[in-house]
């Protein structure tokens, strides 16, 4: 048993010895990562379980954070299933638009696809652009939506399209959607352009015979990293909307309509201030979408198959 650990130990050395360049160039991000990313994880989970108003020392409370956010906290059952709606159904609809879309420009030529991918990926990286929505949706005659429907005889008076709790969720799924296309579709694009030709050929020689069987047995499973980190940034957006939210809708919205689990957080952490209790909001986001990131990448490893 000691010589075995002794072997795995120089092994271990013999390892750290011979990559010690590539440690050496990994280190500034993997010390950035853990400062700011992976330390303040685990002390967000540590805090979950106190109660910490930043004036006074944290005092111990076990699972009070975690009893009162799923039994008495209506609002946060409230933000977790319009969060929940919210991913169901902007993540798997933006992450189809960005491949079908990605896939589709990438048949076209190297000049009109390069002008295409800056059109649809515009929206992403223009800051506050979508606060056009808010002239287009706007609750009087004067609002572009409001005024084309009554118009054509299909309203008799406005809409109160972000103050009237059935409709302002609707319009912030409708304008998450139309900012989805950022990183992911980008990576795409990317991923499709190094695929090897000659698979395709070997394909059509082994029995592919129209492109959605190429599409299956090619295509995805050339792209599966690309697939798996446009996966990662989609759930992510899905889960962490809370900007449009508010922008839109107003924080908080009309009765909560659409209010999220990071909006949620924003409240607690930023407003009232209770650390402990806004740490366990992020500590059940966090599980939520760390296990829909595994179940996504169980699912992308059956693609091909």
């Amino acid at each position: 048993m000691h010589l075995e650990k002794e072997t795995r130990l120089s092994k271990l050395k013999r390892e750290l010895k011979r990559g010690k360049h590539y440690y050496i160039l990994m280190a500034p991000y993997m010390i950035i990562f853990t400062c700011f990313t992976v330390i303040p994880v685990v002390i967000s989970l540590i805090l979950s379980f106190f109660s910490f108003n930043m004036l006074e020392l944290p005092s111990f409370v076990g699972w009070e954070n975690y009893a009162r956010l799923f039994l008495s906290d209506d609002v946060f059952m409230t933000s977790l299933k319009n969060t929940l709606l919210f991913a169901i159904i902007t993540g798997p609809v933006s992450y189809v638009a960005c491949f079908l879309f990605a896939w589709i420009i990438n048949e076209l030529t190297p000049k009109i696809r390069a002008f295409m991918t800056v059109i649809f990926y515009a929206p992403s990286i223009s800051g506050n652009v979508f606060f056009i929505w808010l002239i287009i949706f706007s609750g009087d005659t004067y609002g572009y939506l409001n005024g084309f429907l009554m118009q054509t005889g299909f309203l008799l008076e406005p809409i109160q399209w972000l103050r009237d709790e059935k409709y302002i969720l609707g319009v912030v799924i409708l304008v998450q959607l139309w900012l989805s296309l950022g990183t992911a579709f980008l990576a795409f694009i990317a991923g499709l352009q190094t695929i090897d030709k000659t698979l395709i050929e070997a394909g059509a020689v082994d029995g592919i015979k129209n492109r959605w069987q190429e599409l299956w047995f090619i295509t995805l499973p050339s792209m599966k990293p690309q697939l798996l980190f446009g996966a990662v940034l989609q759930i992510t957006m899905a889960f962490a909307v809370a900007d449009i939210s508010m922008a839109l809708a107003g924080f908080p919205s009309v009765n909560y309509a659409a209010h999220t689990v990071v909006t949620h957080l924003i409240d607690y952490g930023t407003i009232r201030f209770e650390m402990g209790y806004a740490s366990a909001i992020a500590t059940v986001l966090f599980i939520i979408m760390v296990s829909t990131n595994l179940l996504v990448q169980k699912i992308l490893r059956k693609v091909g198959t």
